[in-house]
């Protein structure tokens, strides 16, 4: 249905909300026809998991004490959700240098649905791979949530609200380049450094005093910080304010980044596809 100006604000909310998920469904489709895509999602969490909780975790030891798998396993859920930037970059690059973007500008759809049903289907697909992570991070790695059934909610929850912010940053630049290739450089190049200029693999204790400021203020550091408060593993520790205060600072960054780049990847959006 073509939703008009003219059209009750409620009607008009309604239709873009159906449209959303009619994009979702369809990018569950092609999915579906690319089983091997799926895969990737379900191995990369193994990987990482054996990587650095055996491979790298045999020779790193906690200034404070404590189990390095459970440290570790809160900063690669983190990563999982961050790099939900880059897959969402490569996939609306693809959908542009294919025309598809042209074949929904064509349609009846709402323009700003496309964007939102795609980003809810990239966040439910990197859920089952953070899924996945957990499942291979109590059985490879031995890790626990030691926090309360509501405590690891929140956590999971923080997570996840940081992987649809990150999917509007992906989409925003994967509306400028021209091929996946170019969004995964694009993306990829600056996003997988943050996510070890962060507390996520190490104590940011041992930083020069010079690079431990840049860690702690790292938004990526206050989401590892609050998921291993919520689930109750070992911690870094700083007296910088978002570790201090993991939990609003994850909120305030996730939200701030969402406000910013979902209104410039919308408007992007409308200007190509004019």
């Amino acid at each position: 249905m073509i939703t008009t100006h003219a059209e009750p604000l409620s009607e008009r909310l309604r239709w873009t909300v159906l449209d959303s998920l009619t994009i979702a469904g369809r990018t569950y489709s092609r999915l579906r026809a690319q089983p091997t895509e799926i895969a990737a999602f379900l191995v990369f969490p193994v990987i990482m998991t054996v990587l650095f909780g055996y491979v790298f975790g045999s020779a790193i030891k906690l200034p404070n004490g404590g189990d390095y798998r459970d440290f570790l396993m809160p900063g690669i859920f983190m990563q999982v959700m961050a790099m939900t930037a880059t897959a969402a970059a490569t996939a609306v690059a693809e959908d542009m240098a294919r025309g598809i973007i042209d074949r929904f500008r064509a349609q009846p759809v709402a323009r700003g649905a496309v964007l939102v049903g795609r980003s809810l289907a990239d966040l439910s697909m990197h859920l089952l791979s953070l899924a996945a992570m957990v499942v291979a991070g109590v059985t490879l790695a031995g890790w626990r949530a030691h926090g309360t059934l509501g405590e690891s909610a929140a956590a999971f929850g923080l997570l996840a609200l940081f992987g649809f912010a990150m999917i509007w940053v992906g989409t925003y630049i994967g509306l400028f380049v021209e091929s996946g290739a170019q969004a995964d450089a694009a993306t990829f190049g600056w996003l997988f450094p943050m996510t070890f200029l962060a507390n996520t693999f190490v104590p940011t204790e041992g930083l020069p005093s010079w690079l431990k400021p840049v860690a702690d203020w790292n938004p990526m550091s206050a989401v590892v910080a609050a998921a291993r408060q919520l689930f109750g593993n070992p911690a870094s520790h700083s007296t910088a304010w978002p570790i201090q205060h993991p939990v609003a600072a994850s909120v305030l960054w996730s939200a701030g980044i969402i406000v910013v780049f979902c209104p410039l990847a919308i408007d992007r959006y409308r200007r190509v596809s004019r």
